[in-house]
Order: structure tokens, then sequence, then C-alpha cells
């Protein structure tokens, strides 16, 4: 009995360590599952606090791995991550962070989903279970450092989702939507995996480290010749092709509108975030530490995603007259921001690609949050209407509402603006000035929708829908999103701090 205790504490304390927030979650999203057998019908949110415990213990876990990490970078400076399991994870600054993100995204969307649930009488346990383990998908495509890991990641995250997004199973919509998110993510998944075997070939390696040495040497011998590696150019297309469908890139979006308006509300949040967040996370790792010696073959390529989703995000959700499909169409638009710090790629780029992440994360989630607070018995809320009035029927709800339209707009001392600005710096910094124009001038587009939803909130006359009822884990979730869209916007030095350690910048 000694001996086996001393094995898992010697395996908690070596690998064990660089996968403990994960294998909380996972012991977690089964005990729920088996909990849930257990309670009566009336009893069911007591999942939602075990998920919240869950969500606790891993962040406690998370913790423990940035002291081994800080630890490790004191002693041994030449090392540049905390690596498990044959170096196929690996454990560094941007691990962390973006493991971080991931965690409080779950939180919230968990305390969004209770109230909401009870309306829809689909208060289960699985669905709490299903956010655990898509959440721990999202932290393996951040700390991953090998090709297969990353991809049982990726798989891990997107299953959960598909299954979450058709959650009501009496609703067509989100029916609708699942199987449209099912069959375009299968379709876009093999081609990540076609670009991933690719790869393999190409350097006979899965770990990512190598694969970026040996690309960059390969790059370097075949450009000086003056030729074209036509291999290489296929497997940065495939590759780049599924992971911009997984963050609703143009021209691989068509999914987006449609999950959105149709997935329960608290789960299109998640998709919206956590899914994007992640996705962007296995984005940059594999371009900048795959990708990065051959920037200059793929910059323009990325340039040309990033203006063509910048304009037809904007352009798109001019003619929304449902929330949901016009966040999801601006949330489009967000993606061509990031993207054009990634065409800098410098240190104000790469900067500007976390911190607006950070801020699109929670002020996406409070907006939906919002809708979610709309949502009552016999009254969906998500269309443009339904916000008529809502000022005076609650002036708390509009006020948030006002606040997040206004950072997704970009407009100072918010976060929103904050994230803009990084990326428009980055882009003069590296003599991008026509990038810069083009992204400076679709504020203007994107004024006049969000403030659309601002003149329905508080200008038009209220409807015949009531009040609106705001349960305490809502009164939470957009507390939380509002402290952290303004905090970021007044005081953003925290926040830049948490972009460079995530870059050991």
């Amino acid at each position: 009995m000694h001996s086996v205790l001393g094995s898992i504490l010697d395996y908690i304390h070596g690998d064990g360590l660089t996968v403990l927030p994960e294998l909380e979650l996972l012991l977690f999203a089964l005990g729920i599952l088996i909990f849930d057998f257990l309670l009566e019908r009336k009893e069911k949110s007591w999942n939602a606090y075990v998920a919240l415990a869950g969500v606790a213990a891993a962040a406690y876990g998370l913790f423990e791995q940035g002291l081994r990490f800080n630890g490790l970078r004191e002693t041994r400076p030449d090392m540049p991550a905390l690596f498990g399991f044959r170096s196929t994870v690996a454990i560094d600054g941007f691990a962390l962070v973006f493991s971080a993100l991931f965690l409080a995204a779950t939180g919230l969307v968990i305390l969004l989903s209770i109230h909401f649930l009870e309306i829809e009488r689909e208060q289960e346990g699985e669905f709490y279970a299903l956010t655990l383990l898509a959440c721990i998908g999202m932290m393996f495509m951040a700390s991953g450092s090998d090709l297969i890991v990353l991809f049982l990641g990726l798989e891990t995250m997107t299953l959960s989702l598909y299954v979450l997004s058709g959650y009501l199973r009496r609703d067509k919509r989100s029916n609708e939507a699942a199987l449209k998110y099912l069959l375009l993510g299968g379709f876009s998944t093999g081609i990540l995996a076609y670009g991933f075997s690719l790869l393999y070939g190409l350097t006979g390696s899965t770990n990512i480290w190598e694969i970026g040495n040996i690309l960059d040497r390969r790059y370097q011998f075949v450009a000086g010749k003056g030729m074209i590696d036509w291999l290489v150019v296929l497997a940065f297309v495939t590759v780049a092709a599924g992971l911009f469908f997984k963050v609703a890139a143009v021209p691989f979006h068509q999914w987006a509108p449609d999950v959105y308006e149709g997935a329960p509300t608290p789960i299109a949040a998640y998709v919206s975030v956590g899914s994007k967040t992640a996705s962007f996370a296995l984005l940059v790792r594999l371009f900048i530490w795959v990708f990065g010696g051959t920037q200059p073959m793929w910059q323009f390529m990325v340039a040309g995603v990033a203006v063509a989703s910048l304009t037809w995000g904007n352009i798109a959700a001019l003619t929304q007259s449902n929330l949901k499909r016009l966040l999801a169409y601006s949330s489009i638009s967000h993606v061509g921001y990031i993207l054009l710090g990634l065409v800098a790629a410098n240190q104000t780029g790469v900067l500007g690609i976390l911190y607006y992440l950070i801020a699109y994360g929670f002020m996406t989630i409070g907006a939906f949050a919002v809708v979610v607070v709309l949502r009552q018995r016999g009254l969906i809320g998500d269309e443009l209407d339904d916000l008529d009035g809502l000022y005076q029927r609650s002036p708390a709800a509009a006020v948030l509402l006002l606040i997040f339209m206004l950072s997704m707009a970009g407009i100072p001392p918010t976060a929103g603006f904050m994230g803009k600005y990084f990326i428009f710096l980055s882009l003069i910094e590296t003599h991008h000035p026509v990038l810069a124009v083009f992204a400076a001038l679709y504020i203007v587009p994107a004024l006049y929708y969000y403030f659309c939803v601002v003149v329905h909130a508080w200008l038009n006359k209220p409807g015949e829908a009531p009040a609106p009822h705001m349960s305490s884990g809502q009164a939470i979730a957009l507390g939380v999103t509002l402290f952290v869209t303004l905090a970021a916007g007044i005081y953003p030095e925290p926040f830049t701090r948490l972009a460079h350690y995530a870059f050991g910048q």
C-alpha cells in the first residue's frame, strides 16, 4: 500500500504535474455523471456547483504548475518550459495564461447556465460534464507540444461542443446548429489532419519544436536557391485552412451565425470565446513556433484573410435583426483584427493578440450574458426588438449592455480600445500603414451596428416584454466581465505584463 501511494505521489510530482488541472477536471466531470443519478429533479442545480468546484480545483492545480515553472525559470533559465510525457506536453507562460482564460470562461458559462437551464427544463448533469471536458481539450490545445496531443485536445473540445450546441433537444434551431457544426467541423478537421500528416512526412517528427527547426532550415535552403518549396506551402495552407475554420475567419465562417443563433445562449458564448481562444492558442503556437521561419511565405495570405474577415464581418452585421447572429458576424470582424497582429508578428503584435483575446473574451461573454438575462419562459429574447425599452425595464442590464457594446466598438476607456490600439501600433511598427488604415476605417460600420443595439435598449419604447430577472449567478458573471472590461481599459499594465509573461518577454 505504501509503495502504491509513493508511486502516485511520484507521478503527481513528475509527469502528472503537467496535466494536473486536466486530471482534476476529468475527475469532477466523471463525478458529476455519477452524482447526477443520485439527485432528484429539483436538486439538479447541484451539478453546477460541483462543476464550479472542479474549476476551482483545476485553478489551484494551475497555480501549482505556475509555481513549479517559475521556480524552473529561476534555476534553469535555459529551459523554455516544464516538459512531461516525453516532451509531448509543455507547461510555459503561454500555456499557463491561456489555461487560466479557459478556466475563467468555463466558470462564467457555468454561472450563466444555472438559471437558463432551469427555464429550459434541461437541468442535467451531462451539460456540466461536457463543459468541463471541453475545457480539458482547450487546455491541451495550449499546452501540447506534439501534433498528436494538439489534435486530441482539439477533438475533445469540438466533440463536446457539437453535443452542447444541440443540447436543447426540443428546439429545432438547436438541432440544426449542432448538425451544421458537426458536418462542417468534421470537414475542417480532416483538412487539418492532412496538414499535420504532411508536416510529419516532411520532418519525420510530431514534436512542434523539432518540426519548426527542420522547416526553418529547409525553407532557408530552398529560398536561398530562389525556389519555392511547394510541399511546405501545401502543409501550411491545409493547416491554416483547418484552423481558420475553428476561429471562423472568412471564407471559413459559414457555420458561425447559425451555430450562435441555434445553440443555447451560454454555449454560444462558450463557442465564441472558449473555442475561439483555444483555436487561436493553437494557431499562434503553430504559426510562430512551427512556421515562424517561413513568415515571408504566408504573411500576405494571412493579411488577405484578415481584411476579408473585417470586410464581410462588418458588412453582414449591418443587416442582422437577431442579436446572436449580429454578435457572430462581429466576432468574425474581431478575428480579422487578431490576425493582423499575426501579420505584424513583432513583440507588440503578439502582445496585442493575447491582450485582444482577453478583452474579446470578457466583453463577449458579458454581451451574451445580457441575452441570457433576457431569456424568460415564453420569451427567447435574442431579437433586437426584444431589447426595446430595456433601460426602462432593467436599467442595470441596459448600462451593462452599453459598456460591452462600447468595448466591442473600441471606444475608450474600455478593454476593446486598448486591444485595437496594440494591433494598430504593431502594424505601424512593422511598416504596414495601409493595413492599419483599413483596420481603423472598419471601426465606422462597427459603431453603427453596435449603436443600433444601444438605440433599441435605450431610446425605443418598451414593448410587452416583462422586466428581466437576473439570478445571482448571472449577476456574478456580469460583475466579473464588467470589471475586466473596464479595468483592462483604464489600467492595462497588469494585463500587458500577463501578455509579456505568456510569450516569455
